[in-house]
């Protein structure tokens, strides 16, 4: 009897001991595998990473070689256009910022400028510019220098770089100035933020001109990289051996290790350089290690699942005695979460519904006041820049007059303001006797810079005794603008636009505002705050139900219809001033 329990005990230690060596040779060889996995996965994706990144810099380098060669020809073809060349003769600009205006969008540069023999900016896409004096300038002093295209890199104040080209402009008479054409390899810079991780073009000094890291421009490679590297070496030797990483690391960036490509690009010694992270690679791998590591952890459950499976027979019993209990307490946690969740859902909307209103005043008024605003900074507009260049013509007399226009939209601006906190409260404070053809003439005037701009036909009729009311006369001023500014938007596809103006005096003054346009779809939702049929940043759709409200605060009503023979028509009525209130007054 003692031997046969010595033999089971020394049974049972021989078997306890075959699992474990059974254990750990489990756990080596899976081990191995993920190593060796690692180490033929990692070098495999990171081959394909190098060569996506070398097919991408070959596009970058065509894709800057391109841009800057479409731009190569434009100082020539330009520098020998008869219209700038007679303009530079005549010394007469009036024309030639429009010119240049027009081809720079089907160029696609960043700018053009046309210099005088002096140096001096006569015409340029950048109005801002017109003025300035380039005689130092290398770009202008090295096309002096030279009858063929010059490419100049200039350092900005900013810290970036602008890149153009410049021509000679001559005749028989001699050089007459300098066509410029400022290079946008900007928009490159911004494809490449998009898709690779940082690339920067430098000059053949070495010096970064192009990056996608902004702080790297003006700097050599060293000092660009040293900016971003990790804070000591220690840091360094945690990122190299981070994920197992066994191929060798080019750079650090952002305390990254990350793959450097360099290419040479064809144009005066440029290089271009691109950093790719193994985030990818590390992704890729790591999907592979984790299915690995999954499988052999399955394997090894399934093991102690098979050992345990007397532990498990032993523990059924009180499972099935506890099945109860957990049942009806995961069914009191269900109805605990549900009235926890139906709880949070009604303090949502209760604070989505108070925001909603907020929201909804903050943006009526926003859009109250940009659209009231729209027709002075219009015009205000207008008159800077008659006045800026009739002081170039130095015709500073005739330039005060704009001041003076400019001086009088600025007290309107304040007292559309000013006139704008009364909405809410509605009050007359400002009511006054009006002439209602004093308004229309000051509202014609107003509206003077967009009929400049195009040709429509103002029919005026007004009659010659005062049409006198009792109200606001600039918010009287500010619904006949709408209604002009919509006369004038609802004639943009007529062959002949008209506008009739007709104000007549009876028992009520009505003004009646017809146009020859397409009519009016929805007459029911006309006057309905945001309903507009303009073009998305024309319009907010809040004029006719401004004025409408204006209106009726006047005493009056304003109505619209489609006219017999086409168009809309627009009518105010107003009461007429009463005599015991012009004696009151």
């Amino acid at each position: 009897m003692g031997a046969k329990t010595v033999n089971r005990a020394e049974r049972v230690k021989i078997r306890r001991w075959l699992n474990r060596l059974a254990f750990g040779l489990f756990v080596a060889i899976a081990i191995a595998v993920v190593y060796v996995t690692n180490v033929f996965l990692t070098e495999r994706f990171t081959e394909s990473t190098r060569n996506r990144a070398e097919v991408r810099m070959t596009l970058y380098v065509g894709n800057l070689i391109s841009e800057l060669q479409r731009n190569s020809i434009v100082p020539q073809l330009l520098a020998r256009d008869p219209e700038l060349l007679r303009a530079l003769s005549a010394a007469e600009y009036s024309l030639s910022t429009q010119r240049l205006l027009s081809f720079v969008d089907e160029i696609g540069a960043a700018s053009l400028m046309l210099l005088d023999k002096d140096g001096r900016t006569v015409a340029a896409t950048d109005r801002n510019r017109l003025g300035e004096n380039h005689r130092n300038a290398p770009y202008y002093i090295n096309a002096l220098r030279s009858n063929a295209t010059i490419f100049t890199t200039v350092r900005t104040e900013s810290g970036g770089f602008s890149f153009v080209y410049s021509r000679k402009m001559d005749d028989p008479s001699g050089t007459l100035g300098v066509m410029t054409v400022a290079v946008d390899l900007q928009k490159l810079e911004r494809s490449w933020a998009s898709i690779s991780d940082a690339v920067f073009v430098a000059d053949s000094e070495g010096t970064i001109i192009l990056s996608t890291e902004p702080r790297w421009r003006g700097l050599v490679e060293e000092q660009a990289l040293a900016r971003q590297s990790p804070a000591s070496a220690i840091d360094r030797a945690f990122e190299a051996t981070r994920d197992w990483t066994v191929v060798p690391i080019d750079a650090y960036l952002r305390g990254e290790a990350v793959l450097r490509r360099e290419t040479r690009v064809p144009f005066q010694g440029w290089k271009m350089v691109s950093f790719t992270t193994y985030d990818s690679v590390r992704e890729k791998v790591n999907g592979v290690l984790a299915l690995e590591i999954m499988g052999f952890a399955i394997l090894l459950a399934l093991a102690f699942w098979v050992s345990s499976r007397k532990s498990a027979n032993r523990v059924v019993f009180f499972q099935r005695e506890s099945a109860e209990l957990r049942a009806l307490n995961l069914r009191l946690q269900r109805e605990i979460a549900e009235r926890q969740k139906v709880e949070k859902t009604l303090e949502v909307a209760e604070q989505s519904l108070a925001q909603s209103s907020k929201l909804a005043a903050l943006g009526e008024m926003s859009a109250a006041v940009s659209h009231e605003l729209n027709q002075p900074l219009a015009a205000m507009k207008t008159y800077l820049a008659g006045a800026r260049l009739l002081l170039q013509r130095k015709r500073a007399d005739e330039a005060l007059s704009s001041f003076g226009r400019i001086d009088d939209l600025i007290d309107r601006m304040g007292a559309i303001t000013k006139q704008l906190k009364s909405y809410a409260r509605k009050g007359k404070d400002a009511f006054e006797e009006v002439d209602v053809r004093d308004a229309v003439s000051t509202a014609l005037s107003m509206m003077e810079p967009q009929l400049k701009t195009r040709k429509v036909a103002i029919t005026r009729t007004l009659p010659s005794d005062p049409a006198l009311i009792f109200g606001d006369r600039l918010r009287l001023e500010q619904v006949i603008i709408n209604l002009l500014r919509n006369a004038l938007d609802a004639t943009k596809g007529v062959d002949d636009p008209s506008v009739e103006v007709t104000l007549t005096v009876t028992d009520a003054v009505r003004l009646i505002v017809r146009d020859n346009g397409a009519g009016i779809e929805d007459l029911d939702a006309l006057f309905e705050p945001f309903y507009t049929t303009k073009q998305p940043g024309d319009g907010v759709g809040l004029g006719l139900a401004i004025s409408s409200g204006i209106v009726t605060d006047l005493g009056g009503r304003l109505t619209a219809r489609n006219g017999a023979k086409g168009g809309a028509v627009f009518e105010m009525t107003l009461p007429v001033l009463a005599s015991d209130v012009q004696a009151a007054e």
